[in-house]
């Protein structure tokens, strides 16, 4: 395992140690089916958030519903295999550390550079990652998407996804 990555999975159990139901980490605890279930059928609803604020004209917000859609999927992963996090970035570097391992086939390391990079984008404003396109439309002025980049965003959002579904799916 990369050492950067075993160096930030244990500040986030370390902070998941904490123990309260508002810490900022990972905890391992039992998989829990029934949890990534209903994980998996809130990441199918943000999905077609996304097309419903697109159709409302507010696709601005089908940015977010497009991240959140992706993340919630791989806190079903997660649960699935007896994870719980509260911190975006413990998650994916979770994720990326399944990934490293083997134990998650579905996905790669670039999937989910694709949502997420670790790397801070030098232009924010050009970045194809999931997360860079949420944060432009979360905090700049724009109210929409073009329609070019609404459509490949929503086509990514589903590709990624599927990719999740397959992976949950697995015995």
């Amino acid at each position: 395992m990369p050492q950067k990555i075993d160096e930030k999975l244990r500040k986030c159990f370390d902070e998941g140690k904490k123990g309260s139901e508002r810490h900022k980490g990972l905890i391992r605890s039992n998989p829990d089916l029934s949890k990534s279930e209903a994980y998996l059928a809130k990441a199918l609803h943000n999905f077609n958030a996304i097309t419903d604020f697109h159709d409302l004209g507010y696709s601005d917000w089908s940015a977010s519903a497009s991240f959140y859609s992706l993340y919630v999927g791989l806190l079903a992963i997660l649960a699935k295999r007896g994870y719980e996090s509260r911190n975006q970035s413990c998650t994916f570097a979770l994720v990326e550390d399944l990934i490293i391992k083997g134990e998650i086939k579905t996905l790669t390391t670039n999937n989910i550079k694709e949502i997420f990079d670790k790397e801070v984008a030098t232009d924010l404003a050009h970045s194809a990652k999931i997360l860079d396109i949420r944060e432009k439309m979360q905090y700049s002025t724009k109210t929409s998407l073009e329609e070019m980049e609404f459509q490949s965003l929503k086509n990514r959002t589903k590709e990624l996804l599927d990719k999740i579904r397959l992976e949950l799916e697995k015995k």
